[in-house]
């Protein structure tokens, strides 16, 4: 994942590392993307030794230089396959750890059930807000236009926080039922 977020933001412009990072994090990839935002110079420094970019040129900022980063062509070519491989996996992805809880939830008592999944509604209502800001932020940033493309993510991105929403609220409803 690191590698396609890198290699497609380079795509757009040439970037030093600190760039990218506060880029990743303005689009809070770490959240959707699985990525480490401290591992992004391992991964320039990485994909230098590859050919897939190279150090366009070396700014002076006061006393430090960072380089900048540029996509090579071959890049470019590795970055199609990281697309194309992308929209073809599988991405279904199963909240497991809340499944098998769920699957045992007889064994703690229904205080203690309905607590936890009180906590997991807080944490889902927590981040549809981190969503909705960070939706803001984005929007900010990109001078009121977000790309189509990205507008759908974000909205699939919601309804999956709102699934998971609804799916917690059953789940406590069943149990308060049963009280």
């Amino acid at each position: 994942m690191t590698r396609v977020l890198v290699l497609g933001i380079l795509d757009v412009q040439p970037m030093s590392g600190y760039d990218i990072q506060q880029m990743l994090r303005l689009s809070d990839a770490e959240r959707w993307g699985g990525v480490l935002i401290g591992s992004i110079y391992h991964a320039l420094k990485k994909m230098e030794k590859e050919g897939l970019v190279t150090v366009d040129s070396i700014e002076q900022t006061g006393h430090r230089q960072k380089a900048i980063y540029k996509i090579t062509a071959t890049g470019q070519e590795h970055l199609k396959q990281l697309v194309d491989e992308s929209l073809r996996l599988s991405s279904v992805n199963y909240p497991s750890t809340l499944y098998s809880g769920m699957s045992f939830i007889g064994k703690i008592s229904n205080e203690d059930a309905l607590k936890a999944l009180y906590h997991q509604r807080d944490a889902l209502e927590k981040e549809y807000d981190e969503l909705k800001s960070g939706l803001r932020l984005k929007n900010a940033a990109m001078n009121n236009y977000i790309p189509p493309m990205q507008l759908l993510i974000f909205d699939n991105m919601f309804a999956i926080v709102k699934q998971q929403q609804s799916f917690v609220e059953n789940a406590i409803q069943l149990l308060e039922s049963e009280k």
